[in-house]
């Protein structure tokens, strides 16, 4: 699974979200993956993380054998 594909997953389910992907190994296999977005806002981090292999549609531990996330909210920096 190339990085391009993650990014594009994560962003058709989460619009509005900054996504970075890491190759860990040069292998295509094991990524670090940091997504943030507004819609994290108010859901816990394990809610926030299924979304997120919601979006990723199955593929972890079969086309794309390892990885580790990051997901934060962002905030409004409005005063």
């Amino acid at each position: 699974m190339q990085a391009e594909e993650i990014v594009k997953l994560i962003a058709e389910a989460l619009p509005d979200a900054h996504v970075e992907v890491e190759d860990l190994r040069g292998d295509g296999d094991h990524y670090a993956v940091t997504v943030e977005s507004h819609s994290f806002g108010g859901m816990s981090l394990a809610d926030q993380h299924r979304m997120i292999f919601a979006a990723l549609q199955g593929r972890v531990g079969g086309l794309l054998k390892g990885m580790t996330l990051t997901t934060r909210v962002i905030e409004d920096d409005r005063s």
